[in-house]
């Protein structure tokens, strides 16, 4: 099956499972991991920040920014489509007790810089203060514009507000834009980036903040369980994917856009947007799940979800299995859904 679901599927390469055999590993608890610590150097460097802290997932990143940086009683604004909205199943109100303040963001889930001026507000007694803002780079494969991001940092600075980016997929919009992970970052407070998802690792990301920040970050790791052992095994993958998975992201965005351009020239399918490795696309009369369907029994898989389909690629799907896809795709027949 050519599997473009998500990018959360990929397999690791022979050269990752090498390294992951390979990998030098210690207690992380008592910071005794080698491999960890220099997986955590390697992001610092790249994010241009003070420190780095290795956690299990972006949401367990994304969840300790918030925890630090808002914390009870407090608002974060965000787009209605951020990933801590939608998909971490309301930790930032059940853990880390703060709200989310939706704010008017572009059709592509993107904040209107100009529009935060409404949510300006003094401090009062009987209000949660708003400390925080939070933006997803990419968003469902949309790029923020950098001085987009500057507009919001900025803000957000004269405003006594912190600014986190969940950068999960942020290593797409470094190669398509040539912008360094290090100017992003340098907008932003703290900042996640996985190093599964594109890069290819099987589990993990990095935090990055201030040497303060990440050292008070580490309590909330093993707070929320995630004081792991021997954990350099995924850091050997985490290294891997730094050090041989980046710029090969751009055969993804190649691939989603070949992809794209065969779904534009059919007579039942409308892009409904199209970023990086991603396409977003509904199905004429409504006819999703039947396409779902249809694609599953001539060998590809990708997402349904509110009438809208997801295809998806990454390094498990090479140019052959695209020529295979875009050549499907021409060859439906609308009737036949």
């Amino acid at each position: 099956m050519i599997d473009l679901r998500s990018d959360t599927f990929t397999l690791p390469s022979q050269g990752m499972r090498e390294a992951i055999y390979k990998a030098e590993v210690g207690d992380d608890v008592y910071a005794e991991d080698p491999t960890v610590r220099k997986l955590e150097e390697r992001g610092r460097q790249l994010s241009g920040k003070e420190a780095c802290l290795f956690v299990s997932s972006g949401c367990m990143g994304n969840l300790i920014a918030i925890m630090l940086q808002a914390g009870r009683g407090t608002e974060v604004l965000c787009a209605a489509e951020s990933h801590i909205v939608c998909h971490e199943i309301g930790a930032l109100s059940s853990l880390a007790q703060t709200q989310p303040t939706v704010v008017p963001s572009t059709p592509e889930g993107l904040i209107i810089p100009q529009a935060l001026d409404a949510f300006s507000r003094k401090h009062s007694y009987d209000m949660a203060d708003r400390t925080l803002i939070e933006i997803e780079n990419t968003t469902s494969g949309v790029i923020y514009p950098l001085e987009t991001v500057k507009e919001i940092a900025s803000f957000a600075h004269r405003n006594g507000m912190r600014v986190h980016m969940d950068g999960a997929r942020i290593f797409n919009a470094v190669v398509e834009t040539g912008i360094p992970l290090s100017v992003w970052a340098e907008q932003a407070d703290t900042i996640t980036f996985c190093l599964s998802k594109g890069l290819g690792a099987p589990a993990g990301s990095l935090l990055c903040g201030s040497r303060d920040f990440i050292e008070k970050a580490k309590r909330i790791r093993k707070l929320l369980g995630g004081g792991m052992r021997q954990t350099g095994f995924l850091a050997a993958a985490g290294l891997y994917a730094l050090d041989h998975n980046i710029e090969r992201l751009r055969e993804d965005h190649e691939h989603a856009s070949r992809i794209a351009q065969a779904l534009e020239q059919t007579d039942w399918a409308e892009i409904r947007r199209q970023g990086t490795n991603m396409v977003f696309f509904a199905v004429r009369d409504g006819l999703e799940e039947k396409a779902v369907e249809h694609f599953r029994q001539e060998g590809i898989l990708f997402a349904t979800d509110a009438g809208c389909c997801r295809m998806v690629t990454s390094l498990n799907v090479d140019e052959a299995m695209t020529d295979t896809v875009v050549r499907k795709i021409r060859e439906v027949d609308f009737e036949s859904l």
